[in-house]
């Protein structure tokens, strides 16, 4: 590892035996900007995010197996969320009944919904930032690791702000947040952590919602620890997504499972 003005040139051996270079900057990559209706209505379907420049791009030819493993994960990023759709309906009727065991759903479209975090009676409409996917990912955290899912859902832990953050739509903006990190709509990594998540992806298959499950209870903890309320959540966001590219890029890492903060979660 060379320093050199700030930077350090990160030379790291990732499974395939290719050698990976990427000079990394002190300052990671943060959330730089909030849709308006977040800071003036409420949070929208998306919180914008992109990484800063840097001296050296990462240089990383994939395997057929990566290439494989990485366009299925693409093409679940690829479809948007359909109300019209059979198998949206029910994957969204499942996590009603994930959440609220017991609760009988009145419709697709009813009040009930805000009582999970959506915007409005049609949480089809809040899917836009994160497609289908967002919604996998909150059926995923349900049915994988329960007590964790309500005990964010419910708010159960800590002291909490008057003015919380709505945690399903908070949930499609760390979907959204983490494609970005990973940058994982280009052809192939462009970034070191990018590299490093398609080896754990290559590893486990369910990498992404994993790393969904552990990125919602990060960023609550977080929440909780900076004492924040509906406004800070931009600036929770961005401390959420250093710590997980600090996490990612340990060189012990080698499954999802070994990032120091999958210990917050409890099943």
């Amino acid at each position: 590892m060379e320093q050199n003005d700030g930077s350090f040139l990160a030379v790291r051996r990732l499974s395939g035996g290719a050698i990976h270079h990427h000079r990394h900057h002190s300052s990671p990559a943060e959330v730089v900007g909030v849709s308006t209706a977040w800071i003036g209505k409420g949070l929208t379907s998306c919180v914008c995010a992109q990484g800063t420049e840097s001296d050296g791009r990462l240089s990383f030819d994939l395997s057929p197996i990566q290439e494989e493993c990485l366009h299925r994960l693409q093409n679940r990023i690829e479809v948007q969320y359909d109300g019209s759709n059979l198998e949206h309906q029910k994957a969204l009727v499942a996590l009603w009944h994930a959440s609220f065991p017991g609760t009988e759903l009145l419709g697709l479209v009813s009040d009930q919904w805000k009582e999970m975090g959506w915007q409005g009676k049609d949480p089809s409409t809040d899917f836009r930032g994160g497609g289908f996917i967002s919604l996998e990912n909150l059926l995923y955290f349900s049915k994988k690791y329960p007590k964790s899912f309500h005990e964010l859902l419910r708010k159960q832990n800590g002291d909490r702000a008057l003015w919380e953050y709505p945690f399903a739509v908070a949930g499609v903006n760390i979907t959204f947040m983490l494609i970005q990190m990973l940058d994982l709509q280009a052809a192939k990594p462009t970034s070191l952590v990018g590299a490093v998540f398609l080896n754990l992806l290559l590893e486990n298959d369910r990498a992404f919602d994993i790393l969904y499950c552990i990125t919602f209870k990060l960023m609550d903890q977080k929440w909780l620890e900076m004492h924040a309320s509906y406004m800070d959540f931009n600036v929770v966001i961005k401390s959420t997504r250093r710590q997980l590219e600090r996490e990612l890029l340990l060189e012990d890492i080698q499954r999802i499972q070994d990032m120091p903060s999958y210990m917050l979660l409890t099943c």
